[in-house]
């Protein structure tokens, strides 16, 4: 996918170049202000909120809809890595969560593209298996030692489910 130049920004290109300079010079206005109300906020992980932003702006206003999925990644990676440990009911499975925030990328662009569903569903799956892991085994403790088996070989599975798909003929 080519954002520059030719592709996804070419329709419009002042909403993402002007929100990206906006947040920035929030952030690095704030930043020498030196407010401590906003400290938690000097970090790498607002500047990926703010990239990701201007994505779900340009994605959004100027229509250009491939834009919404790396919106919803780059925000979603940024305010997970805000809220990880500083919010009680914030889970603290990095991967599961940012598989899911994948998912819900793959979701909202398909809302406005119909392409992406299996993908979306894909991660849902593979996030809600990951965040839960330790419930659904606990529910299903008569299957505990076929659940330790699956556990250890669904990355194989995953593999072979893959290759199929890459050799699958067209129809």
């Amino acid at each position: 996918m080519n954002l520059t130049g030719s592709g996804v920004f070419m329709k419009n290109q002042r909403i993402f170049p002007g929100i990206i300079l906006i947040g920035f010079g929030a952030y690095f206005l704030l930043q020498q202000t030196e407010l401590t109300l906003f400290q938690q906020f000097y970090s790498w992980p607002t500047l990926i909120v703010i990239v990701g932003i201007a994505f779900l702006g340009q994605g959004f206003s100027a229509r250009e809809y491939e834009a919404i999925l790396p919106g919803v990644i780059m925000t979603g990676f940024g305010l997970h890595f805000h809220l990880a440990g500083h919010v009680s009911f914030w889970p603290t499975n990095t991967i599961g969560m940012l598989i899911l925030i994948i998912s819900v990328g793959f979701f909202l662009r398909f809302q406005k593209t119909n392409n992406g569903l299996f993908q979306a569903f894909l991660f849902l799956i593979i996030s809600v298996l990951m965040l839960f892991y330790d419930k659904i085994a606990g529910y299903l403790g008569f299957l505990q030692s076929g659940m330790n088996f699956i556990w250890k070989f669904w990355p194989a599975l995953l593999i072979v489910i893959g290759i199929y798909f890459l050799l699958k003929k067209k129809k």
